[in-house]
């Protein structure tokens, strides 16, 4: 059986959850489509995420990878299509505040998802989900993972569908930071569809 590395990010900064962690846990060790889930939940530290992913990589061998990040702000699911060689903005929950330095020194200065995004966004149009296709993942740590992942894959020349999601904040954030939300159970649906329908394009 095929196997699937899904990963999330712990709470950070003003955020006392995360529903990428939830929709982890809810979906670890369960097979969904021609996967078998591994989950990961990772800190949200800078100078850890790249070793975090290769050594997963490395571990899982996995036969695709979707990462997953809480944007506030945002009322769809969005389909990150790049990723950018830069890191900037707000501290991690370390400490530590980029300033615009480079992932990777002699990295590209831009990786594409390898997942089928126009294909996703039409499967998930009509389970009545809203999604867009995102041209920005940010500079903060969920670009930071989208980046190295797909960074890491191409090194070792494993071509493996690879990308990032960025889901809404939960109903709890929601209410806490009078923000869009919607409820985990409709977050995790959507990882699921998004499994299930990996392998089409």
């Amino acid at each position: 059986m095929k196997t699937l590395l899904l990963t999330g990010y712990e709470p950070f900064l003003k955020f006392k959850t995360n529903p990428t962690q939830s929709a982890v846990a809810s979906i670890e060790g369960k097979v969904i489509g021609d996967y078998k889930i591994i989950g990961r939940v990772y800190p949200v530290a800078f100078k850890e995420i790249n070793a975090l992913i290769e050594q997963d990589i490395e571990t899982v061998e996995p036969d695709a990878i979707i990462s997953l990040g809480l944007a506030s702000g945002i009322s769809s699911i969005h389909l990150e299509r790049i990723a950018i060689n830069t890191i900037d903005g707000r501290e991690d929950n370390t400490g530590f505040k980029p300033n615009g330095e480079k992932i990777h020194e002699n990295g590209a200065d831009g990786l594409f998802s390898t997942l089928p995004l126009k294909h996703l966004e039409t499967i998930l149009l009509n389970e009545n989900i809203p999604v867009n296709i995102s041209n920005s993942a940010g500079t903060y740590l969920c670009n930071n993972l989208m980046y190295s992942e797909l960074h890491y894959l191409q090194q070792k020349q494993l071509d493996i569908p690879a990308g990032f999601v960025h889901v809404p904040p939960s109903h709890e954030i929601g209410i806490a930071q009078r923000v869009p939300s919607w409820s985990q159970e409709d977050i995790t649906r959507a990882v699921h569809i998004i499994i299930e329908n990996l392998q089409s394009n």
